[in-house]
């Protein structure tokens, strides 16, 4: 018996077997409970879907060097302790055994990270993974915080248990401060990066909240708390404090010693922070930054970090007027010659 093959009787095939999952589908029949896990071809079927999404995205998507100096990796151990850990664990840290229940279980990164290039790490740190509970990048526009993950992912490997508390803020002290306002483990957080004495334990890339005013650090807990400002680090921190213990915890450090330093020697950034350049409509960056102004103090803070600040708003090109106290920096970054941002940087911060 032949069967002859028409475009009408295999588009009633296919419209059939259509009605057939729509029909699997409604009926609930299909398990999706977590505890039942995937058949073997599932299971591989996803993964080599997924790797292969994430080989080609990850070509055009990543920047060609997306890692960061191993040597600024704290601001990233503290994210990774705080949000991370639970599901992937540590060095001398087992996971969650409750995340482990999830399906598919978040892979321990000591072995998976060696199976990814830095531009594969880098892409999905930034995107996350679809049906996996691997978020996105809590901060929009933070390659930066990216690219110090990715330094960390790719050193667990060969991180000990030790170097892990160390990197991690696990060994700092919290110091002293009164426990009615602040309780210990919201101060040892901060303190993780920060410091004890609030001047960022030596990295670059951490800000010197010492001598900082206080007004500017509870408004900056709160633009972070709400996603006015962008950083999936301070992110998860804000969004768990209440307005009482963001004021304490910007009491505590702007009463430290640590901003303030005299200026660097650079005759060119000194001429931008006393004057400003008028061709360029470039305000002096004394007349918002000098002591008793309304915005944070720039004297003796880390020249890396304010490098880093301004080129990043340099590149937010979508604010193009100042009207708004948000919409400034943008524009006043981008009038700054790019030649004299590392001067600049470098003055303020007393080199």
């Amino acid at each position: 018996m032949t069967i002859r093959v028409t475009w009408k009787r295999l588009v009633a095939a296919l419209a059939t077997l259509a009605a057939a999952g729509l029909l699997f589908a409604w009926s609930g029949i299909f398990n999706i409970a977590a505890s039942s896990g995937h058949w073997a071809v599932t299971e591989w079927f996803l993964h080599w879907t997924m790797r292969n999404s994430v080989k080609t995205h990850s070509f055009f998507d990543s920047p060609a060097d997306p890692i960061a100096h191993d040597g600024a990796m704290v601001s990233a151990a503290g994210h990774f302790a705080a949000a991370c850990a639970t599901c992937h664990g540590a060095p001398g840290q087992r996971p969650s055994p409750v995340m482990q229940q999830a399906m598919p279980p978040a892979p321990d990164l000591s072995v998976n990270a060696k199976q990814w290039t830095d531009k594969q790490l880098f892409y999905i740190l930034r995107h996350g993974v679809k049906y996996s509970g691997m978020p996105a990048w809590g901060g929009k526009g933070r390659d930066d915080e990216i690219r110090r993950m990715v330094a960390f992912v790719r050193r667990l490997p060969v991180m000990s248990a030790a170097e892990y508390r160390l990197l991690s803020g696990g060994a700092t002290g919290a110091g002293t401060t009164d426990a009615r306002a602040l309780a210990g483990a919201t101060l040892a957080g901060c303190v993780a990066c920060h410091g004890a004495d609030g001047r960022g334990r030596g990295q670059p890339d951490i800000p010197v909240l010492g001598g900082q005013r206080a007004g500017y650090l509870e408004a900056a807990l709160a633009a972070y708390a709400d996603g006015r400002r962008q950083s999936a680090v301070m992110g998860n921190v804000a969004a768990v404090l209440t307005p009482a213990q963001r004021r304490a915890l910007a009491a505590h450090f702007a009463a430290m010693p640590g901003l303030g330093a005299a200026p660097g020697r650079d005759a060119r950034a000194r001429l931008i922070v006393e004057r400003g350049l008028p061709e360029r409509q470039l305000p002096a960056c004394a007349s918002c930054h000098a002591p008793g102004k309304p915005q944070p103090v720039l004297a003796g803070q880390r020249a890396v970090y304010l490098a880093e600040r301004l080129r990043h708003w340099r590149g937010d090109e979508k604010i193009v007027d100042a009207r708004q106290p948000q919409q400034v920096m943008p524009v006043i970054a981008r009038r700054i010659p790019e030649e004299m941002i590392e001067p600049l940087a470098r003055y303020l911060a007393g080199e």
